[in-house]
């Protein structure tokens, strides 16, 4: 079996904790038949001490996940604010993140119906829930930090996306979409969208509200804050001001409220965690 494994943009979106702590997490890339439904794979291990917690939180992309824990297996929707995660003891998850086209052909809805909501996995009707999650646990209940083991849990994951329909062209054109809000770094307004791919301001909100649960102003939204947490990140020498304007804020003043009212931090402090 070939192993897949691949960097990508998520870090900016992963706040880490107060302590600027994240566990282990190995990436995956997803097979290529399946790079319309899938957009990566991803496995945390950890283990803390006895009586420690860490609280990991996490700026979402506008995609449902599938997760599958040795206590756990869950369908997330898209989450409008921060989603947080409480991890103590030792364990494990193993998730793919779904394409915006794919939420809605798991859950056979709008995915406006799940919106900041999780539901057993074994619920949803697009895949063989009890299957998955029984494979994915006996791959890595043994022990989840074995390359071997985490492939045959990729492996799992892949058969039971391939149980869903092509893709349709819907699928394909709020996959586009998003994508486009997500890597053009000029898109500012949902104007802009619009105009990208010859849609009225309405219908783009439908197709969203459908196929993302979001609406589309959210989506630029979301994509700037997680450019400011990727600049953050990336360097102690940032003028805020200048990430403002470059955003499409009004000043830095808003840039600050917007970061905080999502992450509950300003950004200086949130600068100030990740530096450690």
């Amino acid at each position: 079996m070939a192993e897949r494994e691949g960097a990508d943009d998520v870090e900016r979106a992963h706040l880490r904790d107060a302590r600027g702590w994240s566990p282990p997490v190995h990436r995956f890339e997803p097979s290529a038949d399946l790079a319309g439904v899938a957009r990566r794979y991803w496995l945390p291990v950890w283990s803390l001490p006895p009586g420690q917690v860490t609280v990991q939180r996490v700026l979402r992309y506008p995609v449902c996940l599938v997760v599958v824990a040795a206590d756990y297996a869950r369908f997330y929707g898209p989450a409008t604010g921060l989603s947080v995660q409480e991890l103590s003891g030792s364990g494990w998850a193993c998730g793919v993140m779904l394409q915006p086209a794919a939420g809605s052909m798991v859950l056979g809805d709008a995915v406006s119906t799940i919106t900041d909501r999780v539901v057993p996995l074994e619920d949803v009707p697009g895949l063989p829930g009890t299957a998955l999650v029984g494979a994915v646990r006996a791959a890595l209940g043994g022990d989840p930090a074995d390359a071997g083991r985490q492939q045959a849990a990729l492996a799992a994951m892949d058969d039971a996306l391939r149980s869903l329909p092509p893709v349709d062209d819907e699928g394909r054109l709020v996959n586009a979409v998003v994508e486009h809000v997500e890597t053009d770094p000029t898109v500012l307004r949902v104007g802009q969208v619009c105009e990208a791919f010859g849609l009225g301001e309405r219908a783009l909100q439908r197709l969203t509200a459908r196929r993302v649960g979001l609406n589309p102003k959210w989506l630029v939204q979301r994509r700037r804050l997680q450019e400011v947490a990727g600049r953050l990140a990336a360097t102690s020498a940032v003028s805020l001001a200048e990430v403002a304007a470059a955003l499409g804020y009004a000043d830095q003043a808003h840039l600050t409220r917007d970061f905080r009212a999502v992450t509950g931090v300003t950004p200086a402090r949130y600068a100030a965690q990740r530096r450690g």
